[in-house]
């Protein structure tokens, strides 16, 4: 401390690293006075720098650095092993005991954990100086009651439209709950959260979904995860039934679990009974629901609804028809299966034998795109030959480690490892052999190929009249898919034709005809339908769904317009309106600016079809996947947790934020899940391969 008076020079009291010594300093400096009078002085500190008057110099200043006050004291009695002493726990009641006497008798204090426990004490005491001096959160703003009813009601909305990505007990978090004080929003009861709240949106959401499907003429029953997804990031254990309106919009109705158990498969004759209930439950007029589309059960459940029910059609998911093609190709395809074998000898030689995988570690270790100290083997090896994305991680894994490759097995240490492992010479062989990796290439583009058809597909949600030129498409795809890597295309084609044929619907052909967006103008001007793009046998599918799907009376007359419309098609200027394409600012492609008008056309324009204009109209709004939505894997893991415990009540409140949730992201068309969206967020263009490996690997 540093001591001063108005008439005299300024004295300084020096502070050295011990508390004792410190004390000692400032009362040998004043124990020789003689005055009993107590003088005006000043003390300045010279590690913080206060300054305050006091009567009694020692004593003010020795509680100065007892009491805490001093914010760079304690920094100077950290302990260490050349000093023992240590600074009493500050306290009120010890200050006012505080004497010069204990302070020089050097008095230690011993503690039961010896040296070791004067770090923790240190800690402590810092502790209680910054409880002694920290200050309380102010008060938030005051808000009125509608401010406040209508902040937490936003707030319920994002946590059940989350979808499971808050969970229940996060509203319990400290943080959270000073949030909410800090914004003046009184804590969210749970009790209210899980009930009344959840009952109020969940009745808000059905009575709206209701509405609209009372008010539409027709609908479309969609059923989903009846059948596990080629790709996918894991299995959701839920089927999910939507309802596909005319004009576009797709509502949710409910959710069903499969016999309580994520893995157990549906008996057919089970499946067509849930789903006709689902039919009789969405509206009292059955007949309202002109089809189905669903993921699995076409030969069975949905074959025999149709023949039940003669106004049905009903399809099988085209994203489950064009990705099962892999599994097709893996089997039927005899290159397939030569090149995983190859791959998988090659990966199985450098991730078992340590001496081949330590010369390919110092490679990779010198190419500055592979980073090998995370543990991760460097070639993917794939155990489950049914996941396909996961052959596509170990064929990027390999394509990306060519130029390694080489380098390994023309390294003079890769002698040794083809004296110990015979199958070193011929994994060393295949690197060399250039046609390998020409076909190592060939498969892993061929996956990638159906791959990005089945991505296409599942973000475009084609309707079923463009089921036969998605097909043609990906024939064209697969024909310069043999072209480039010199592939026999007689084989390729009767692969495609079989999984062509076990999808095809005649409403694939019916809806391509009456469609007026593949009306093709001829010589004369006329803009026609394209019979001439069909074969002789799906022309006559034609006549015999549309002959179906009316009464007998209604037969002969709705021949006979299909007739008039092949002769006549539409009037030019309407035809070119409904052809009008735009650009999608999400994909870059060219789209229908406006897809409606094809239903539209028929209702308005094209009238004098009344039975023919009956059949386009319940046709051309059928959509061919029946995917909707994913669920976040938090929530379903969540929710099988609810379902463990079999209580009605439980499961009652899982189906409505079920419900709430679905129905939020169907009318904001948001058809993927937050952990897409995580991934899409964190991805860069540096590391797309290696983004893209990891998402497939999950």
């Amino acid at each position: 401390m540093a001591e001063s008076t108005e008439p005299q020079n300024d004295n300084q009291l020096a502070v050295v690293a011990t508390e004792d010594m410190a004390v000692r300093t400032v009362n040998k400096r004043y124990e020789g006075s003689k005055n009993h009078d107590p003088k005006a002085v000043k003390l300045r500190c010279n590690l913080c720098e206060a300054v305050f008057s006091a009567s009694n110099p020692s004593r003010t200043a020795s509680e100065h650095l007892k009491r805490g006050t001093c914010p760079n004291f304690n920094s100077l009695l950290k302990p260490s092993s050349s000093s023992h002493s240590l600074p009493p726990l500050s306290s009120p009641s010890s200050h006012k005991r505080f004497s010069h006497q204990g302070l020089n008798n050097q008095q230690y204090l011993f503690l039961s954990g010896g040296k070791e426990d004067l770090g923790p004490l240190a800690m402590l005491e810092d502790s209680v100086k910054k409880l002694k001096s920290s200050k309380p959160l102010p008060p938030g703003p005051q808000l009125t009651k509608t401010q406040i009813d209508s902040a937490l009601s936003l707030l319920t909305d994002w946590f059940y439209e989350s979808y499971g990505s808050v969970s229940f007990p996060s509203l319990d978090h400290p943080k959270f709950k000073a949030f909410m004080n800090q914004v003046g929003l009184p804590e969210i009861s749970r009790q209210d959260l899980m009930y009344s709240r959840l009952d109020s949106m969940y009745e808000e959401a059905k009575l709206e979904s209701e509405v609209k499907i009372r008010d539409a003429e027709f609908y479309q029953l969609v059923s989903d995860g009846w059948k596990s997804k080629t790709f996918g990031n894991g299995e959701e254990g839920l089927i999910k039934f939507m309802v596909n309106l005319p004009n576009g919009t797709t509502l949710f109705r409910k959710a069903f679990f499969p016999c309580g158990s994520a893995s157990m498969a549906v008996p057919a004759a089970y499946a067509e009974e849930i789903m006709w209930e689902t039919i009789t439950g969405t509206c009292n007029v059955a007949r309202k629901c002109v089809g189905i589309v669903a993921d699995k059960y076409k030969a069975k459940s949905l074959k025999n609804l149709e023949i039940q029910n003669h106004w049905m059609v009903n399809l099988s998911c085209q994203l489950q028809g064009v990705g099962s093609l892999i599994k097709d190709f893996s089997k039927g395809l005899p290159l397939f299966k030569i090149v995983i074998d190859n791959c998988l000898k090659i990966t199985s030689l450098f991730n078992n034998n340590s001496q081949a995988r330590s010369i390919l570690n110092k490679f990779l270790s010198q190419e500055s795109r592979f980073s090998v100290s995370f543990g991760v083997f460097p070639l993917l090896y794939c155990e489950n030959l049914q996941n396909f994305a996961s052959i596509t991680a170990m064929l990027d894994s390999f394509l990306n480690c060519v130029r390694v490759l080489h380098l390994v097995v023309t390294d003079d240490s890769y002698k040794l490892v083809v004296l110990e492992d015979s199958r070193a010479t011929e994994v060393a062989e295949m690197i060399q052999n250039m046609g390998f990796w020409n076909d190592v290439e060939a498969i892993n583009t061929l996956i990638k190929v159906i791959r990005s058809m089945v991505e296409d597909i599942e973000a475009e949600r084609p309707l079923v009249g463009q089921c036969l030129p998605l097909w043609e498409d990906l024939r064209a795809k697969m024909k310069n898919w043999c072209v480039k890597f010199r592939i026999p295309e007689g084989i390729v084609e009767r692969i495609i034709e079989r999984r062509f044929r076990k999808n095809y619907h005649p409403a694939w052909s019916t809806a391509f005809i009456l469609d007026p967006v593949y009306l093709m103008r001829d010589a004369s001007g006329k803009y026609l339908p394209p019979f001439k793009c069909l074969t002789c046998e799906q022309e006559k599918d034609v006549d015999n769904l549309i002959t179906r799907l009316v009464s007998r009376e209604e037969a002969h007359a709705a021949l006979m317009e299909l007739m008039k419309w092949r002769s006549e098609g539409l009037d030019p200027l309407y035809a070119q309106a409904v052809q009008v394409k735009q650009r999608d600012p999400f994909t870059g492609k060219m789209k229908i600016a406006n897809p409606q008008s094809s239903r539209l056309v028929w209702e308005t324009i094209l009238k004098e079809f009344t039975v023919l204009g009956k059949i386009a109209v319940r046709l051309l709004f059928l959509h061919a996947t029946s995917c909707g939505f994913r669920s976040n894997w938090s929530f379903m893991k969540w929710v099988w947790g609810q379902l463990q415990v079999q209580s009605s009540v439980g499961l009652e409140r899982v189906q409505k934020m079920i419900f709430i949730a679905a129905h939020s992201k169907l009318k904001n068309r948001e058809f993927g899940n937050e952990e897409e969206k995580e991934v899409k967020l964190f991805a860069s263009e540096d590391d797309d391969m290696l983004n893209e490996v990891f998402v497939d690997a999950h």
